[in-house]
């Protein structure tokens, strides 16, 4: 971790962009910031920026998912949830949210309960386009193991997908880049 301009520096290790032909000078970028390392994996922010002009995403809303490098789980996530849990059989005691290969994440409603919501979440998948709100976007924190446990043993997500109402969206390949600044309240 590296301070920096009021605030702090984290690895950045994962960025996808879906695409959209009917906008095809905007994008909806997929941030996958690295905060803290744990004993078997890492914790990281998930941000959705919306840079398309005129086209939001609306209600059923947007569902993430992604395939993992390895077999790793997902502990916890805070502002969204795992549409399915998977076979977690072989965790006996400490059973993970979700341990599928391929897992999908969906937004949290308004009115979930605080301890449940994180920083900009629980839009019930609405995300705003930019031509509405140059800040569009939308977070959760996820809780990844049997991840590795620094940037050289964690192995990037591939195969990114966004569905969303209207559909259309094209997901590249995730690329390392630089790191988020994160200002700490």
């Amino acid at each position: 971790m590296a301070a920096g301009e009021g605030g702090w520096k984290f690895r950045r290790f994962a960025v996808g962009a879906a695409y959209d032909a009917l906008d095809p000078k905007g994008n909806i970028t997929i941030k996958w910031d690295v905060i803290s390392w744990t004993p078997g994996g890492y914790v990281a922010v998930v941000t959705m920026n919306n840079f398309q002009m005129y086209h939001p995403i609306m209600s059923p809303g947007w569902t993430l998912g992604w395939t993992w490098a390895n077999k790793e789980v997902i502990w916890a996530v805070m502002g969204a949830q795992a549409t399915n849990q998977g076979d977690c059989a072989k965790f006996r005691y400490n059973i993970p949210h979700s341990c599928e290969k391929n897992p999908e994440i969906v937004d949290l409603l308004p009115n979930t309960p605080y301890n449940q919501q994180f920083s900009n979440c629980c839009k019930d998948g609405i995300l705003a386009s930019r031509g509405e709100d140059p800040s569009a976007s939308v977070s959760f924190q996820i809780t990844v193991g049997s991840a590795g446990t620094t940037n050289r043993t964690v192995k990037l997500p591939k195969n990114f997908t966004l569905v969303a109402p209207g559909g259309g969206y094209i997901c590249g390949a995730a690329k390392i880049t630089r790191p988020t600044l994160f200002f700490l309240v």
